[in-house]
């Protein structure tokens, strides 16, 4: 493929590309909107029994993290973690909270962590019952007897049973029900978890540390640190076969901490971000393990060293001379041997490996050290910039039949850039017309108490306002 161009030109001609194509979305994306749509699945789903609390869905993951808007899908599929109002996890030795959120319920459950010996998993032990006194507002707590341990997976059984239910079609994956609405055919992943309202002590020393770039800048500590944490109903890999640790362990989970740290990063963070996942993905180095239950690189391990450099790397490293594909070289090569160290530093918890011995990465080490410059510029024009070109209409996409020059691979992407620049304002027609069909399909199928339209109004508000006047025009019609 373009067999008089120099690798550095080829590298230049994708750069240029990406930048003018992983757009900063200042409309609505389709991402956004179903997004929305899943939580509010799930808070429909809520009990109507006054004893049990309900349930509050937060969007993460991929769709939450992302504010460029690539050509390519950049987004897997659509996670979802819940919590419940009745429940609250405390550090140990924590007092039990007198004042709590509106959100949660009259008589709330309190769990206190206790560590495992493995960095970041964790015990649940149940000790106290809090009360809300009208009078004052504030609650009163009972302590438990000591020594009885949530299970891990306490609250699977009967919500799953509620959503099938209604219909919905449910599969659990590790942590995650996987579930799609047989009525409106919405999938998503969502993962139970247990608020913890305040930052960790596991994690303690990662607000204070010394900072040599000044990310994250204190704004965003505070924003990081205030939002606490979660805990997540999943063992170890290696204790998930142990007959007590695989029910009993819960492990600590940064998904809110990390929607704030990806989101405060520069356009040129985010497309490497994107890029590192998309190569990962299609050469299909992540998920390959056989049956021998030996690890495998995923997703999380390139956001950790996204992360990492992030905090490392001097603003300079990304801005100058930019160039995302010698960015991209670097930080595979820097993968590369965490994997082949077998040590990948977790971001805020001293002493976490998220890699082990028993973990099946070799060859995958290998292929990535091996990624050179010339390859991987050669690689994203194959295997990317093909695949936007078939997004486009026959006369652009047909120009990349003969790339024999570098003049005609920059006539090609440049077709590219002007047909997505082109098409912009009619991608935004199409968006707020398709958006309305499942929001009127929402509101014919599902019954709205008062605290679920303030929920509707308060999400779909949060994407466009004008969709707050479309659900209320959808609830009018459904009333007449």
């Amino acid at each position: 493929m373009v067999d008089g161009c120099e690798s550095c030109d080829v590298s230049k001609i994708v750069t240029t590309f990406l930048l003018n194509t992983c757009r900063l979305p200042q409309r609505l994306t389709e991402y956004d909107v179903m997004a929305a749509m899943y939580c509010i699945v799930l808070a429909s789903k809520n009990p109507t029994d006054d004893e049990r609390g309900e349930c509050f869905p937060l969007t993460t993951g991929s769709v939450a993290e992302f504010y460029i808007e690539p050509m390519l899908p950049h987004v897997g599929d659509y996670d979802i973690m819940y919590h419940y109002s009745d429940m609250l996890v405390i550090p140990r030795g924590h007092p039990p909270p007198t004042q709590l959120p509106a959100e949660f319920h009259n008589y709330v459950k309190v769990l206190e962590i206790t560590d495992s010996h493995l960095p970041g998993y964790v015990y649940l032990e149940v000790r106290y019952l809090l009360t809300l006194c009208n009078d004052d507002d504030k609650y009163n707590s009972v302590e438990y007897e000591r020594g009885r341990y949530a299970i891990n997976n306490l609250i699977y059984a009967p919500y799953i049973s509620e959503l099938q239910s209604h219909n919905v079609v449910c599969e659990m994956h590790g942590p995650a029900v996987s579930a799609y609405d047989e009525e409106i055919l919405m999938p998503f992943d969502a993962v139970h978890c247990v608020r913890c309202l305040v930052w960790p002590p596991q994690a303690a020393d990662w607000p204070t540390g010394h900072r040599n770039y000044g990310w994250p800048d204190s704004a965003t500590l505070d924003r990081v640190v205030s939002n606490g944490c979660d805990v997540v109903g999943v063992a170890h890999r290696q204790c998930r076969q142990h007959e007590w640790m695989g029910e009993y362990q819960w492990r600590l989970s940064f998904s809110r901490a990390e929607i704030v740290l990806i989101n405060s990063w520069m356009p040129v963070q985010q497309i490497v971000y994107h890029l590192l996942r998309y190569f990962i993905k299609t050469e299909r180095l992540t998920g390959c393990a056989d049956n021998s239950g030996a690890g495998t690189l995923s997703n999380y391990h390139i956001k950790t060293v996204m992360l990492w450099a992030c905090e490392l790397k001097p603003r300079s490293w990304w801005t100058e001379n930019l160039n995302l594909v010698r960015i991209c070289v670097e930080l595979l090569k820097t993968l590369s041997v965490w994997l082949t160290d077998t040590r990948c530093p977790h971001y805020f918890i001293n002493n976490c490996n998220l890699l082990d011995k028993s973990f099946n990465v070799e060859s995958v080490a290998s292929k990535l050290m091996s990624v050179e410059e010339k390859y991987l510029s050669t690689w994203f024009v194959n295997n990317y910039i093909r695949q936007c070109a078939q997004l486009c209409p026959e006369n652009v996409s047909r120009l990349f039949n003969d790339l024999s020059t570098c003049t005609k691979l920059q006539n090609a992407v440049s077709e590219i850039v002007r047909w997505r620049l082109k098409s912009s304002m009619h991608e935004l027609w199409l968006m707020v017309g398709s958006t309305g069909y499942p929001i009127a399909a929402f509101v014919s199928v599902y019954s709205l108490t008062v605290r679920l339209t303030v929920y509707w109004m308060n999400k779909l508000a949060a994407i466009d306002k004008r969709f707050c006047f479309l659900f209320s025009r959808c609830v009018a019609t459904r009333c007449t």
